[in-house]
């Protein structure tokens, strides 16, 4: 049984005439003919009675119209939804955002969707680079937005990168080391640090350009996930939060001596896989676009 031919049968069920509905369906009568006669076999039996020339419906014809009428709409249905979701302003997709992503991201994701996508669902989680990479593995989340330096490699990961921005110690307004022309990491000690968990490489960096007493495990006092309460507390306390410029533009960067240059590279991730939905590509480039206005 195929959907044609219950599309020839709801025609012939309409009029009643073999030769006005293959008229109508662009088909020959003797092709209409075989078509009915096989869905008939198909189903064990008669759809219509031959009186004259006219053909009518049979009680079991009745009953069967309706059903092939609701599967004729659900089909087309399936269609039209097929279609909506293909722009991407459709659809259901599950996204990941680590600490720094989920400052930058979260609010005009959500607010794109509520303008731009109203039959979208979007769920975003939150989390630790380790937790959402291995929500992403079991296929609870559909993609992630992760500072791809925290990211071990694996062959099943696809990334791709979104930007990278500079990263820099920042205090308050008010905070005594913004009366410096220069800050020395000496300097920088007599205050609590503040930070996200950071990567090997910033690890790396931060010991290389200031010695052992710059690791993380050493220098940082606050530190959590969040980095949006961070400089919540760099906001209202002498401590100095270590995280990327563009999170915080009224927040002081302090002119360290040498200069930190270390950036976070933000990146798109997803299980190579894993066959993309069309909003999560409608996201990404969102996602870009929202770095223009910083």
């Amino acid at each position: 049984m195929t959907l044609v031919q219950l599309k020839h049968f709801i025609e012939l069920a309409a009029n009643g005439s073999f030769s006005k509905s293959a008229e109508r369906l662009f088909l020959t009568q003797p092709a209409l003919s075989r078509s009915i006669k096989s869905l008939e076999d198909e189903l064990g039996q008669a759809l219509f009675d031959r009186v004259g020339r006219k053909n009518e419906l049979t009680p079991f014809g009745h009953h069967i119209l309706g059903q092939a009428r609701e599967l004729l709409d659900a089909a087309n249905n399936l269609k039209q939804s097929s279609k909506h979701l293909l722009t991407g302003r459709h659809g259901q997709l599950k996204l990941g955002l680590g600490s720094g992503p989920g400052a930058l991201w979260m609010t005009p994701l959500l607010t794109y969707v509520a303008n731009e996508c109203p039959g979208a669902r979007l769920e975003i989680a939150r989390g630790a680079t380790t937790l959402l990479v291995q929500q992403l593995r079991e296929r609870l989340l559909d993609a992630l937005i992760l500072d791809i330096r925290s990211l071990t490699p694996s062959t099943d990961l696809k990334v791709e990168p979104l930007c990278e921005l500079p990263g820099t110690f920042m205090c308050n307004k008010k905070h005594p080391l913004t009366k410096l022309k220069q800050v020395t990491f000496e300097q920088l000690l007599d205050y609590p640090i503040a930070s996200t968990p950071l990567s090997d490489e910033v690890a790396r960096l931060l010991t290389e350009k200031y010695g052992a007493q710059a690791h993380p495990d050493q220098l940082i006092q606050l530190r959590c996930e969040e980095v949006s309460s961070l400089l919540d507390v760099a906001r209202s306390t002498q401590a100095v939060v270590l995280a990327v410029r563009a999170l915080a533009p009224d927040l002081v960067a302090l002119p360290m001596t040498p200069a930190l240059n270390a950036n976070a590279r933000f990146g798109w991730v997803s299980l190579k896989s894993r066959s993309e939905v069309p909003l999560a590509r409608v996201l990404r480039e969102a996602a870009v676009q929202r770095l223009s206005v910083l």
